[in-house]
């Protein structure tokens, strides 16, 4: 095993050596130059606007793809009146019925109460009907891994669910 060893040590012992003292400081490398060579790639003309059709964009890593998107949720301004109100909030007070309709006078958590009737808009949500013993509101669904984009939310006249 000794014997294997001792003429690999020594031939990297002479090729180092032999290198160093074959550069000379007249064969030192030139310093590199400041300017630049002009690039032979063409640059897009200004009106030029990437279109994928359907195809991935190839800039964009697999590996962490949608997550983008994840972080950053859309936050909306909640507006004054019944439109701020989200459909969990809402509680049903009353129920009128008026020119053949019904009309829902609903409670929210600031104290205020507000009339509803049948298409109305709500922060997350809209009045789907309004029946003699309850309301029922179509809520937006946030979550993005859920199949449907609205659920139905029943609010009993007498607070029992159904």
């Amino acid at each position: 095993m000794k014997l294997l060893l001792l003429p690999t040590v020594f031939a990297l012992a002479v090729s180092t050596s032999t290198a160093a003292h074959a550069q000379t400081p007249a064969e030192a490398p030139a310093p590199a130059s400041t300017a630049v060579p002009p690039s032979n790639v063409p640059s897009p003309p200004a009106d030029y606007a990437y279109t994928p059709d359907g195809r991935r964009d190839p800039f964009v890593s697999l590996v962490n793809r949608g997550v983008e998107k994840a972080v950053k949720p859309v936050v909306k301004t909640r507006p004054d009146g019944i439109g701020g109100v989200s459909v969990d909030d809402v509680v049903v007070r009353g129920l009128v019925e008026s020119r053949g309709g019904w009309l829902a006078m609903v409670g929210v958590p600031s104290g205020k109460t507000y009339s509803l009737r049948a298409g109305d808009r709500l922060f997350d949500g809209t009045v789907r009907t309004i029946t003699p013993d309850s309301v029922v509101l179509l809520q937006d669904v946030t979550d993005p891994k859920s199949v449907e984009r609205q659920r139905e939310v029943r609010k009993p006249l007498r607070g029992e669910a159904k």
